[in-house]
C-alpha cells in the first residue's frame, strides 16, 4: 500500500504526465456525459424497457459496449463502434488491395493521412446505415417516439445528430491520443464497459442471497483476469544471433550489437479481432432465420433456428461460436505474422536463428512455430469468448456480469489497461533517468554549462 501511495505521488509530481491525465479523464467526463442526453422525439423508457428486457441479445451486446447509451437513446447511442468497424475494414483492405497495401507500407506520412481521411469518410457511411436501422428499431418499439413530432423532422435531424455524435466521439478519441494518456479510442470503449459494471454487481449482490457465493465468483473473476493477462502478455521467444565481425587491423572478433537477442511471436497475436469477426458472423443466422422461421408473424419458433442462434447462452450457439474464433485466430494470425519478412529482415541485418539456415528454412521455422503455439492461443481465444454463457448457465450468474468473464469485453479491459500502465510507467522511467542524470558524477556537467553560460 505504502508503494501504491509513493507511485502516485510520484506520478502526480510530474507535471506533463498529471496534465495528460486530467486531460484524458475531462475528455471521458465529456464521453460519459453525453450518453445520457436523449435524441430529439424519442421517449428513452419504452425503448430502455424493449433492451433491458433481451440482455442476452445482440442489442444487449451493443447497449454495454456504448456504455448504456444505445439504450439511453443518446447522441452517443451508435458510440465509436462505426470508426471501429471502418478501422477494421480498411485494415482487411490493406492485406488484399494494392492500393491501401502501398498506402500502408510505402508512402509513410502521406500514406497514413490518406488512410485516415478514407477511414474517416467510411465512418461517417457506417454512421448513415447504422443510424437508419437504429432509427427504425426506434419506430417499431411501441410509444417511443412522440406522436406530435413529424416523422420526416425525426429521422432527418436524429439521422444528423447520430452521426455527428461519432464523429465527435472520434475527435475526442484522437485528442485523447494526441494530448492525453493511452489509446482515446480503444479508451472510449473501455470507459463504456467499465460504466456497466456497478450495475451489473449490484444486480449480483441483490440476486445471490449467500455472500460467500459471491465472494467466491469475485475470485473467479479475478483468476479469469489473470489468466487472461497472462495470454495477452504471453511471447514465445525465438532466439537469434548477429554474424561476428572484425575490428581495426587485428584478428580480434567482436559480435556484433545485441548479439543475445530474440524474436518475440506472441502466443495471441490475433488480439481481440477473431472474436469481434466471429461474433459479427453469428449475428447473420439469427437474422435471416428470424424471416422464415416464425409462428404467425410472432417471436421465431421454440428450437428454430432463429431462437437458437438468437440466445448467446444456448448450447449449439457457443459450439459454432467456439470453432469461429479457432479459425480466426489462426486466419488472422497468418495475415499479421509473415515469416517471409522475418526471414528477410534476418538476413539483411547479417543475423540468424542458431541451428536454422537463412532464407526459406528460416521462414519455414517461423511459421512452424507460429502456427504451434497459435493452437494454444486460439483455443485460449475460443474458452474466453464462450466462458460467459457457461459462468450464466453452470453457476447461474446474471448474465450482465457473467459477460465480464470473457469475451470481447474482457480482452479490451486487460489490453487498454496495460498499455495505458506501460505508457504511464515509460514516463515515470523517464523521470527518474533524468533524476539519474542531474545526480552522481554527472553534476560536472551543470558546472559546465554554467560556466560556459557566463562568458
Amino acid at each position: 500500500m505504502k508503494r501504491l501511495i509513493t507511485t502516485l505521488k510520484n506520478i502526480w509530481s510530474i507535471d506533463e504526465l498529471k496534465g495528460r491525465i486530467l486531460f484524458t479523464i475531462a475528455m471521458l467526463a465529456i464521453y460519459r456525459i453525453g450518453s445520457f442526453i436523449i435524441l430529439p422525439g424519442v421517449n428513452r423508457g419504452a425503448l430502455e424497457s424493449s433492451i433491458s428486457s433481451a440482455p442476452d441479445s445482440l442489442l444487449g451486446i451493443i447497449n454495454m459496449f456504448s456504455g448504456g447509451a444505445f439504450k439511453n437513446a443518446s447522441l452517443f447511442a451508435l458510440g465509436i463502434m462505426p470508426y471501429i468497424t471502418a478501422s477494421i475494414i480498411i485494415q482487411l483492405l490493406g492485406f488484399a488491395v494494392p492500393y491501401f497495401q502501398r498506402l500502408q507500407q510505402k508512402e509513410g506520412e502521406s500514406g497514413r493521412k490518406k488512410i485516415t481521411q478514407i477511414t474517416r469518410m467510411l465512418t461517417v457511411f457506417i454512421c448513415l446505415v447504422q443510424g437508419t436501422g437504429y432509427l427504425s428499431m426506434i419506430q417499431q418499439t411501441p410509444n417511443a417516439i412522440n406522436p406530435t413530432v413529424p416523422t420526416g423532422l425525426f429521422w432527418l435531424a436524429n439521422i444528423i445528430i447520430l452521426c455527428a455524435g461519432t464523429v465527435f466521439a472520434m475527435w475526442l478519441g484522437e485528442k485523447i491520443t494526441d494530448k492525453g494518456i493511452g489509446n482515446g479510442v480503444s479508451l472510449l470503449i473501455t470507459i463504456g464497459i467499465i460504466a456497466t459494471l456497478p450495475a451489473a454487481f449490484i444486480g449480483e449482490m441483490t440476486k445471490q442471497s449467500n455472500p460467500f457465493m459471491f465472494l467466491i465468483i469475485l475470485a473467479a473473476l479475478f483468476a479469469v483476469t489473470l489468466a487472461t493477462v497472462l495470454i495477452v502478455q504471453g511471447v514465445r521467444k525465438i532466439p537469434i544471433q548477429f554474424a561476428k565481425r572484425i575490428v581495426g587491423r587485428g584478428n580480434n572478433e567482436l559480435p556484433a550489437a545485441g548479439n543475445r537477442d530474440y524474436i518475440p511471436v506472441k502466443v495471441n497475436a490475433a488480439g481481440v479481432m477473431p472474436i469481434i469477426f466471429a461474433q459479427a458472423l453469428m449475428f447473420l443466422p439469427g437474422t435471416i432465420a428470424s424471416y422464415f422461421f416464425s409462428a404467425d408473424g410472432g417471436a421465431p419458433a421454440v428450437g428454430s433456428m432463429a431462437s437458437i442462434f438468437n440466445d448467446i447462452t444456448s448450447g449449439p450457439y457457443n459450439i459454432v461460436y467456439f470453432l469461429l474464433v479457432v479459425v480466426f485466430t489462426y486466419v488472422y494470425t497468418a495475415l499479421l505474422v509473415n515469416p517471409q519478412q522475418y526471414a528477410e529482415y534476418l538476413k539483411r541485418q547479417n543475423a540468424f536463428i542458431p541451428g536454422v539456415k537463412p532464407g526459406k528454412s528460416t521462414a519455414d521455422f517461423i511459421d512452424t512455430v507460429t502456427t504451434r503455439i497459435t493452437l494454444p492461443g486460439s483455443i485460449f481465444l475460443g474458452l474466453i469468448s464462450i466462458l460467459p454463457a457457461i459462468i450464466n448457465r453452470v453457476f447461474d450468474v446474471n448474465l450482465s456480469l457473467a459477460l465480464f468473464f470473457g469475451g470481447t469485453s474482457l480482452l479490451i479491459l486487460v489490453a487498454v489497461v496495460l498499455d495505458t500502465l506501460q505508457q504511464i510507467e515509460s514516463y515515470l522511467l523517464m523521470r527518474k533517468y533524468d533524476g539519474l542524470v542531474k545526480s552522481g558524477k554527472l553534476q560536472g556537467r551543470s558546472r559546465m554549462q554554467g560556466i560556459g553560460a557566463g562568458m
